[in-house]
């Protein structure tokens, strides 16, 4: 490595001295960028998207570059997509929209608790006045824009919405970009109704493309160049919820009483903005926390115990004070098998 480092400083030497006396020259060593071949077929939400048509294959090409050969960006999206996907996908299903609505809000957002210049916060990016509209709580101390389970139900109603106005679920995702009204306009107006047939603003002309590019990425993402090893994804803690329904007048205090800090209460909950969470109404939240060996479920006579490595039934038994024999009937256990670090044992209590 010494060796490598003096030969990389002599080289730069010559090349200042050479030329400084008009002697340089340029390594003909040649480094290669290369188009990005465009798929055959592409869909969303299986509706086909009409590539063979030009001006369509240009604006998708356009799209795929861009997230292709900007690397860092792009890794960022792959990784946080495997931390939040599993908790966005169930959501969707529950409501009866397609999987490809998952890209939206990584196009939206990056998956991150962004504001844009126009006030839309949180991944699914939900203006105040809609989010109210959509039934999440928003004022001073609570902004449920950045809840992720309950932004991301908002959002699917407000697809639902566009999905039953248009009939088409890639016109439901340009109008969850311009709003379903300017879009029935420009409908009306321009006497089509297809996506790829619309002249739309510059954002929302783009919109879909994005969404597409990033979905053909993300599920070819080594044929794109992206390898990342299993490790390297972003994952989420063990969660357990604390039900709370009464006012919490000092945030971090009450996150040392439950043995974490005010930074990793806030990490999990970030809908809640400031030290204190008033509830004058009495109203049910639940506040997320991560716990290395226990995990408790919404049902508190329930614990999720998290083995650790080399612990055996008989350890784990008595720590919680039952027998070998109930964790076996809870958990339909075979005795001789050997538990594995982090696997999930259900005792009730």
């Amino acid at each position: 490595m010494h060796n490598l480092k003096l030969n990389l400083i002599f080289s730069m030497l010559f090349c200042i001295v050479n030329s400084a006396f008009g002697q340089f020259e340029i390594n003909e060593t040649k480094y290669n960028i290369y188009a990005v071949n465009t798929p055959k077929n592409i869909s969303f939400a299986n509706e086909k998207t009409p590539i063979n048509q030009l001006d369509i294959r240009e604006r998708f090409d356009k799209e795929i570059l861009i997230n292709t050969y900007w690397q860092s960006k792009t890794i960022l999206l792959i990784k946080r997509a495997e931390k939040y996907f599993p908790i966005i996908e169930p959501i969707l299903k529950q409501y009866n929209i397609p999987d490809d609505f998952k890209y939206l809000a990584l196009a939206e957002s990056g998956l991150e608790n962004i504001t844009s210049p126009s006030g839309a916060k949180g991944f699914w990016q939900i203006l105040k006045k809609t989010g109210i509209e959509l039934n999440l709580e928003i004022n001073q101390d609570i902004d449920e824009r950045y809840h992720l389970e309950k932004s991301t139900e908002a959002a699917c109603i407000y697809i639902k919405q566009a999905y039953e106005m248009f009939k088409n679920w890639t016109l439901a995702a340009a109008a969850y970009n311009m709003g379903p009204y300017g879009l029935k306009k420009a409908i009306e107006q321009q006497q089509v109704n297809n996506y790829y047939d619309l002249m739309l603003n510059d954002e929302t002309y783009r919109y879909v493309f994005r969404i597409l590019a990033l979905k053909e990425i993300l599920e070819n993402r080594e044929l794109y160049g992206f390898i990342i090893n299993e490790n390297d994804y972003y994952q989420t803690n063990k969660l357990y919820s604390i039900k709370v329904d009464t006012a919490i007048h000092n945030i971090a205090e009450f996150a040392l009483e439950k043995k974490h800090n005010y930074k990793i209460l806030k990490q999990h909950n970030p809908w809640i903005l400031g030290n204190k969470l008033p509830n004058p109404n009495n109203q049910l939240y639940f506040i997320k926390l991560p716990n290395n060996n226990y995990k408790l479920q919404n049902n508190t006579d329930t614990i999720i115990y998290i083995c650790k490595a080399k612990e055996n039934l008989f350890e784990i038994a008595r720590k919680n004070n039952v027998s070998v024999d109930e964790i076996l009937l809870w958990n339909n256990i075979i005795p001789s098998k050997k538990l594995k670090k982090n696997q999930e044992i259900i005792i009730l209590k």
